[in-house]
């Protein structure tokens, strides 16, 4: 297989629509690569009746993209790469590509999170400047979303000792306008990431996908102000489903920005006051990564009787409904194996009868 068509095939694969990173993962899979995956889509979609579910991003589309990544000094890294940051690969739908400005290196180093409200208050600021600075001087990188308040003070006091930015768009927009000038010093010396193409704008459904990133490539995320319903608080969710620390910076009872951090601790987050607090919540930054939640069978079994696939099917499509259910909630409540529920998953996915969402989530298709 030759390398650069297949990284070629891989950037193509990823950008085709239809499919999201859980697909994406299964068809390499059963096809190998995602050369074959994309050679042998249209047959094996139009055995299942499948036509227009998905549409193979063009040629010409990829090249623009990689010609733009070239001239931006970018690096594009691809699932399966040594440079693919292990952690991030953990999680249920990692990233299919990434595309890097900066020092690639810092993925992969032991990191911590660190979110919080937009409109924080002075003393969040500090408070999240505080615990970026010393967690940096003892060795952690700060990953961050670019956003105004709690994320620029966190990247803000890292920049010297290692910040990582996960954008929403694409690692060219900048977002907001104003962290134009702290956009270029993480450039710099930090590093700037996104799984989206290269001039993209985010919309507001693009910061949770966003958000998987920010926690999938960390050890834990430190929570600094965060209201009750609020974007930070579905990082810290995400995080939990990674297997991953939360540690949350108690308020005042007083202070709305304050509410979901409480509401975190009172949960069972870790109650944060100094780094020292944090260090100990995650432990030694050399540990293992925590293993993915959904692990196939290293051999796939024999296939079933044709009667047989039909009904565990029927099982797996009775379970879903329009509210979503994670994978692995349909593995323990179906009687399928990993193996089998992801060629089931992957084939209902294709003919329309289900639909992926973020983190491994599946809902029965609207029009189904």
């Amino acid at each position: 297989m030759n390398a650069a068509q297949e990284r070629f095939a891989a950037l193509r694969l990823a950008r085709s629509r239809g499919i999201g990173p859980v697909t994406y993962r299964q068809l390499v899979r059963k096809f190998g690569s995602a050369e074959a995956a994309i050679a042998e889509l249209p047959q094996f979609l139009a055995a299942k009746k499948a036509q227009g579910r998905i549409t193979i991003a063009p040629e010409a589309e990829i090249e623009a993209e990689l010609s733009a990544i070239d001239r931006k000094g970018a690096t594009l890294l691809v699932q399966g790469d040594e440079a693919y940051p292990e952690l991030l690969a953990a999680i249920a739908d990692p990233p299919p590509v990434l595309t890097v400005i900066g020092d690639t290196a810092l993925l992969g180093r032991a990191g911590v999170a660190i979110v919080g409200a937009r409109n924080a208050s002075a003393a969040g600021r500090r408070m999240a400047a505080d615990l970026a600075g010393d967690l940096g001087d003892f060795g952690w990188v700060i990953t961050s979303g670019l956003a105004r308040g709690i994320d620029g003070a966190a990247h803000e006091a890292s920049l010297s000792t290692g910040t990582i930015a996960v954008l929403a768009g694409g690692v060219d927009s900048i977002y907001p306008p104003e962290h134009a000038e702290l956009y270029h010093a993480i450039v710099a010396q930090g590093a700037v990431v996104s799984e989206m193409r290269m001039g993209q704008t985010a919309t507001a459904r693009d910061f949770p996908k966003r958000n998987r990133i920010v926690s999938g490539l960390t050890r834990g995320v430190v929570v600094v102000e965060a209201a009750e319903r609020s974007g930070t608080l579905i990082t810290a969710r995400l995080s939990l489903e990674q297997g991953r620390d939360v540690c949350a910076v108690p308020g005042s009872p007083l202070d709305p920005r304050s509410a979901g951090t409480n509401r975190l601790i009172r949960q069972g987050a870790v109650l944060v006051r100094h780094a020292d607090d944090v260090m100990t919540a995650l432990g030694d930054m050399e540990k293992a990564p925590p293993a993915p939640f959904f692990q196939f069978e290293e051999d796939d079994p024999a296939p079933l009787p044709e009667e047989a696939q039909s009904r565990l099917k029927d099982e797996i499509i009775s379970l879903l409904s329009l509210t979503p259910i994670h994978r692995d909630e349909l593995l323990r409540l179906s009687s399928a194996s990993p193996a089998q529920l992801a060629d089931i998953l992957l084939d209902l996915v294709l003919s329309g009868t289900a639909d992926e969402g973020s983190g491994g989530m599946f809902t029965l298709s609207a029009s189904a």
